[in-house]
This record gives structure tokens, C-alpha cells and sequence, in this order.
């Protein structure tokens, strides 16, 4: 269920909050990536002390290895890692369609080869909402076909039509299986329509019909031109229903994050603020830089000053992290990326408060001319 709180007089940023079987969640929300079962470097209770309310793992990856008897076996996904928060699973159908010299597209679903040991493997709507089933997510995703960029527009039509049927197939599927699961778990559809809003537009309105508690927005940040992401995004986000969660696949830079707050976006995931930090990128609220770069050889400070994260308030020093790095010492990767994570949710809380006491275009000037410096 999902209950927005306020909404804003000047935009379509608000305030919402969704309801799962594990507790509420506030949005607008920032999902780190857990595609593993882990938030790469960091353990459950690191990200417990961080204040993250969701995290996303991969069904496709999950079901390749481990399996789902050994997750559902621990309890699934929750008891797996040890974290008693809401998970959404993302179905994998990015990674499939990533796997383009080793899967087949078909109208039942996808044929690959596990890209772990070469087993044949078929996909289709009805298995993937089994798997997050088992895996006992609270927000599972439809199977859908994400098409590559740059993608012709016939295949990119053929690929809505497609999701669109795998759509329905999921919810019919999902729905007959509610009695054999006690889990209150919800499907969310996803849109797809790759840059061509007269596509996305279409995509739109088959997935609307088939009435999810929940709407993401697929097929983007995959290589196009940030106009062309905005383009598909505004294609669709005006028709989608205000009593139900919107979800911005694979979008996480903090500079779109408020633009697309500002369109009404409520849910968003991306692995860049953890991989970039696992190459020395560290995000703070007066711009981003590289740790590693030579100049922080000598410099004494935390990576930020004015951050309270575990890693700013302990003391640990841009030089020193700069060390790390270059000694190839693992506990590097783990500092920037307990600093980032720390960072977006911050700056999610930074940008709840705004929308709630109506400063949200000041915030967002005021933050972007600071993230710009750098």
C-alpha cells in the first residue's frame, strides 16, 4: 500500500509512504545495489548503522549461484544475509538481455547460458516470479525485455509488445500462487519503450493495464544521452496514477535524482556510488573527486569535513585513504563505499525535508551549484 503524505504546490516532487511486509519506507527513497545478496564491501550491520531502508538484489544472479533452495532454505533473502528491512528484487531481465551472444529471445521467454558454467537456462515470466518467490523479497519485478542502446525502433517495438505480454503472464501467474505463499509480496510492472516516446507511451498504458500496486520505469540510463533519458522519462511520468510508487530503474547520480524527484519520481536504485567508489570516487555535498588523485597524497583532512559518516567522524584522512588505494589494501574500497552510501541517504533525507517545508527549489540551486564546484 502505498500513501503519499504531502505533495508540492510548486512541482510534482512529494512525500509518500509504502507499505511492505517489513516495514514502511519513505519516499523519495534511494536503493543501494545488493545484486549478490551484498552491498559490495559492506556488511548488513554496516548498513543498519547507515540508516538504509531498502536494498536491491538480483534475481537472475541469485538463482545462478547460490540457488534458491540454499537462500530459501536459510529463510530466504532476509535470513540469508541477516537483514530484517525491505528488499526489492530486480527479475534479471537486464542482465539476460546483456547477455547477447549467449541468449535467445522467444515469446515464452529467454534462453541463455549461465555465465557462471555454461548450463542452459530458460527464463520465463512465470520461473522469475517463482524465483523471488523463494528468494522472499517484498517488491519482486516483472520479466521485461530491456533493449540495448542504440536499439532500431522495430526492435524496440517488438520489445514492448513482448514485456507487455510477459507483463500480464507475471500478474496471472503471481496471482494464482498467492495461496501457496504467506508472504505479502508485491510485482511491480516496468515500462519499457527504449527513446522513443511514442513507445514508451504505448508501454505505458498496456502496463497500467494490468493494475500493479507499482510502476517502474525500465530501458534507461544504458548508454543513451541524458536528454534522451529525460525525454523517455517525461513521455510517461505525467500518466502514471499519483496513488501508486514510481520507480526509476538504474538512476542514481545525485544531479538526476532531483531532477526527476521533481517530476515525481518516489523510488530509485543505481551501483554508482558504490562501484565509483571502489575506484576512489567519493560524493560529497560540495561536489565529488578521486581520492586517489596525487594531491590528496598530502592532504589531512576527512573526505569531508563537515560529514558525520563512520568514516568523516572517525578521523580517517584523505591521505591515508589515498594509501590504501594505492598499496591495494582492501580496506579502502570498504571506507569510500560506508562514505557514499552514507552520502545518498543523506542527501534522500536532505531532499524529504525540503519537499516537506516547501524549500525544495532552493535546496536543490543551492545543492547543485556545490556539486557542480568540482
Amino acid at each position: 500500500m502505498f500513501t503519499i503524505t504531502k505533495k508540492s504546490n510548486r512541482h510534482k516532487a512529494r512525500l509518500g509512504r509504502l507499505d511492505t511486509s517489513r516495514g514502511s519506507i519513505e519516499t523519495p527513497v534511494f536503493m543501494p545495489v545488493g545484486t549478490q545478496a551484498s552491498v559490495k564491501a559492506l556488511s548488513t550491520e554496516e548498513l543498519e548503522q547507515l540508516n538504509v531502508p531498502i536494498i536491491l538484489a538480483n534475481a537472475y544472479h541469485l538463482y545462478i549461484r547460490p540457488g534458491t533452495e540454499i537462500i530459501s532454505n536459510a529463510g530466504g533473502l532476509h535470513g540469508f544475509m541477516h537483514w530484517d528491512k525491505p528488499i526489492l528484487t530486480d527479475s534479471g531481465g537486464y542482465q539476460v538481455f546483456s547477455l547477447a551472444d549467449l541468449r535467445k529471445v522467444t515469446d515464452e521467454g529467454v534462453a541463455f547460458q549461465s555465465h557462471v558454467d555454461g548450463a542452459p537456462i530458460f527464463f520465463t515470466p512465470e520461473l522469475v516470479v517463482d524465483i523471488q518467490r523463494s528468494l522472499g523479497s517484498d517488491i519482486g519485478m516483472v520479466l521485461d525485455e530491456c533493449p540495448a542502446y542504440p536499439c532500431e525502433k522495430d526492435h524496440a517495438r517488438v520489445a514492448v509488445e513482448r514485456t507487455y505480454s510477459w507483463a500480464r503472464a507475471s500478474q496471472e501467474h503471481w496471482k494464482k500462487k498467492q495461496s501457496e505463499f504467506s508472504l505479502k509480496q508485491m510485482l511491480f510492472g516496468i515500462i519499457q519503450g527504449s527513446t522513443f516516446p511514442d513507445l514508451r507511451a504505448v508501454s505505458c498504458r498496456q502496463i497500467l493495464s494490468c493494475e500493479f500496486p507499482g510502476y517502474a520505469i525500465g530501458g534507461v540510463s544504458v548508454g543513451e544521452p541524458k536528454e534522451l533519458m529525460h525525454e523517455a522519462v517525461n513521455a510517461v511520468i505525467g500518466e502514471l496514477p499519483d496513488e501508486y510508487p514510481r520507480y526509476l530503474m538504474g538512476v542514481g547520480m545525485p544531479e538526476d535524482i532531483w531532477e526527476f524527484i521533481e517530476e515525481g519520481v518516489d523510488m530509485f536504485d543505481c551501483v554508482v556510488p558504490t562501484r565509483n567508489a571502489r575506484k576512489g570516487q567519493v560524493f560529497t555535498f560540495s561536489g565529488k573527486f578521486n581520492v586517489m588523485n596525487s594531491p590528496f597524497k598530502h592532504d589531512y583532512q576527512p573526505i569531508d569535513p563537515a560529514c558525520r559518516c563512520p568514516v568523516c567522524s572517525t578521523g580517517y584522512s584523505r591521505a591515508y585513504i589515498n594509501h590504501l588505494f594505492r598499496a591495494q589494501e582492501l580496506l579502502a574500497p570498504r571506507l569510500t563505499s560506508l562514505h557514499n552510501v552514507y552520502f545518498m541517504i543523506k542527501l534522500l533525507e536532505l531532499i524529504k525535508t525540503s519537499i516537506k517545508q516547501d524549500t525544495f527549489e532552493q535546496e536543490k540551486k543551492r545543492f547543485l551549484h556545490q556539486w557542480n564546484q568540482k
